[in-house]
């Protein structure tokens, strides 16, 4: 319908202009009472220190169980300072998909070993759908177990600092881990995780201190990473699919490595892995896949590696599919493990050694593109 008006007609161009005025503002309130209230929840209002003596893991539990029982989006709130907090899990599911994590402190691991040494995992999130951390520090003040280590007496295996279980849609941003007992940040049987930003970091001769690890989950972002550690930068384990590896400085450590793969006999495989702009410094490998010597139903195909510099690095290229720690169960064995459709694309700089690409694979499955 044409909608015709003279152009001497002043009251009907102030009518047209407040129908249209009157329009937005109608808009505006309706957005305004669509909008949900956030609900917060402050650690210290929960009895949390920051002092980093006083316990405060009921404070953060106590925090997470009304944050997750909320039907309203929720935020807990970690000021500045120093919280002491021991072993915690964070269980779902939550009557929301929207708790956010908003850190400014620094949440401290005990300083003896010895109280998560056997709890294999720090804090716990499982069973979690919609969760955003974003900023702080979290300290696993490991220096004091990997001492026991290097001293060959009889030390506990030490805490994973964060682990993500059977969860999905979780986002980091802006965290660091600080010398962890064990691995850093651990992503297990997860769908849509995005890790970007986040700062890890470990003296070069902390054992088994890998910065993130991923398996059997999918879709999965690792994304303006810096990492230095005493084990792989980042490892990929096995039931891996659709992960993206993407602007991450690596250094000290071991390099980003998929496996080791084939441990088991009967072992999901991984796929559709992309790791690209990445930078290796004085790392003892670069881009890695191994797998045990010993048959597996295990595989690993679709691998793209692309835009890394190398500097000063050890192993720059490596395939390695006679990986048998101390010869034991399987010497004289052969990888299952099927390594297929694995591209390396602009791949430069320097190696520490004479020898910048080594591809020892399978004589029962050998490589193939």
């Amino acid at each position: 319908m044409a909608l015709t008006m003279s152009s001497h007609s002043t009251l009907g161009v102030a009518s047209l202009l407040f129908m249209v005025f009157h329009i937005a503002i109608i808009t505006s309130s309706q957005s305004a009472t669509i909008a949900v209230a956030t609900a917060e929840y402050n650690v210290i209002s929960l009895g949390a220190r920051p002092d980093g003596i006083t316990d405060s893991t009921q404070a953060f539990v106590g925090a997470w169980l009304k944050a997750c029982g909320s039907e309203r989006p929720a935020t807990i709130s970690v000021p500045p300072g120093r919280f002491l907090v021991g072993e915690a899990t964070f269980s779902g599911p939550c009557k929301n998909n929207a708790v956010q994590w908003r850190i400014q402190g620094v949440v401290t691991a005990p300083a003896d070993y010895n109280v998560l040494g056997n709890a294999w995992t720090w804090l716990l999130f499982q069973h979690v759908d919609g969760m955003s951390i974003s900023g702080g520090v979290l300290d696993g003040q490991g220096a004091a177990l990997w001492d026991c280590k290097a001293s060959g007496k009889n030390c506990p295996t030490g805490a994973t600092t964060i682990l993500f279980s059977n969860s999905r849609n979780i986002a980091v941003s802006k965290l660091m881990s600080l010398n962890s007992q064990l691995f850093h940040i651990v992503i297990y049987e997860c769908q849509n995780v995005r890790l970007q930003g986040v700062k890890v970091f470990a003296s070069s001769d902390s054992p088994n201190t890998d910065g993130v690890h991923i398996q059997f989950s999918s879709g999965i972002t690792i994304m303006n990473l810096r990492i230095g550690t005493g084990d792989d930068c980042v490892s990929v384990g096995a039931g891996t699919t659709n992960l993206c590896i993407e602007n991450v400085a690596c250094g000290p450590g071991h390099g980003i490595s998929i496996g080791s793969l084939g441990k088991d006999l009967e072992e999901a495989g991984v796929e559709n892995v992309t790791v690209k702009n990445v930078v290796f410094g004085g790392t003892q490998n670069g881009l890695r896949i191994k797998s045990w010597g010993r048959p597996s139903t295990g595989f690993a195909k679709n691998i793209l590696f692309q835009h890394a510099i190398m500097s000063d690095v050890k192993n720059p290229m490596v395939i390695d599919q006679n990986y048998c720690p101390n010869s034991i169960n399987c010497p004289g064995q052969f990888s299952g493990v099927k390594i297929s459709d694995v591209t390396y694309h602009d791949i430069h700089g320097t190696s520490a050694t004479e020898v910048a690409v080594k591809f020892d694979c399978s004589p029962k499955n050998p490589c193939t593109e």
